[in-house]
């Protein structure tokens, strides 16, 4: 069974960065996707960036492109989201995901496997 736990969610200054990390079990696939989704109070949770296991090839969303960067460390079973340049609307409940062997999407319903959230305030 796939398990999924984010950690590193905390407040921060506007303009200051913070490093999210998800860490993986039971993905012994040799091809998964796995992304960051966010949640704000109230509305469905949306998509950021993901990140192929096979090429390593990332995507992201507008809002997020070039401000933050999805990575991931095989050897540490660790997924991160390192956040740049945060603004007050990235304020949100964070989640990592992942998908067994068909490739990527950004889409809800593409994922199989969601971890519990981690937190992000932002301080204006």
């Amino acid at each position: 069974q796939v398990q999924l736990a984010e950690s590193g969610g905390a407040s921060v200054p506007a303009g200051g960065s913070l490093t999210l990390s998800c860490t993986t079990s039971g993905l012994t696939d040799r091809r998964y996707c796995l992304a960051w989704f966010r949640q704000f109070p109230g509305k469905e949770r949306e998509p950021i960036a993901t990140i192929y296991s096979g090429s390593g090839a990332t995507d992201y969303v507008a809002s997020v492109n070039g401000r933050f960067t999805i990575s991931q460390d095989r050897g540490n079973n660790t997924l991160y989201l390192q956040m740049n340049n945060i603004k007050p609307e990235d304020a949100a409940e964070y989640y990592c995901a992942a998908r067994r062997n068909w490739g990527c999407a950004m889409t809800i319903a593409f994922f199989d496997f969601w971890g519990q959230g981690t937190q992000v305030t932002v301080a204006s």
